[in-house]
C-alpha cells in the first residue's frame, strides 16, 4: 500500500501544496513510520526468541519475559496499519470525489 501511495502522492506533487496532498503525503509517511515500527519490534522479538533458545540449551531460565509487551505493541501498531492503510485508500479512492475537504 505504502509504494502505490507514494507514486500517487508523486504524480500529485506538481498540484501544488493544497490540503488535500498534504494530507496524503501525511498518511503515507504515518504508515511508514508504523510499518518500520513493527519491523523493529520483530526484529527484536527475533532476537528474543533466540536469546531464549540459547539460555535454555545452557539451563539458564529469565523470569522476565518481555514478550508480551512486544507482541501487544505489535498488535496495537498492525490495527493502525490496517486503519491508516484504509483511511489512506478512501482519499486515493477513484470513485470518491477528490479535494472536498473542509
Amino acid at each position: 500500500m505504502r509504494n502505490a501511495a507514494a507514486d500517487n502522492v508523486a504524480a500529485c506533487s506538481d498540484e501544488g501544496n493544497d490540503p488535500y496532498n498534504m494530507i496524503v503525503a501525511d498518511l503515507v509517511a504515518l504508515i511508514g513510520h508504523v510499518q518500520a515500527s513493527l519491523r523493529l519490534i520483530e526484529s527484536e522479538i527475533a532476537r528474543e526468541a533466540l536469546l531464549a533458545e540459547q539460555d535454555a540449551a545452557s539451563n539458564i531460565f529469565v523470569l522476565d519475559d518481555v514478550m508480551p509487551r512486544y507482541m501487544v505493541a505489535s498488535t496495537a501498531l498492525k490495527a493502525c496499519d490496517v486503519g491508516l492503510g484504509a483511511a489512506l485508500g478512501r482519499l486515493l479512492d477513484s470513485e470518491t470525489p477528490t479535494h472536498i475537504l473542509n
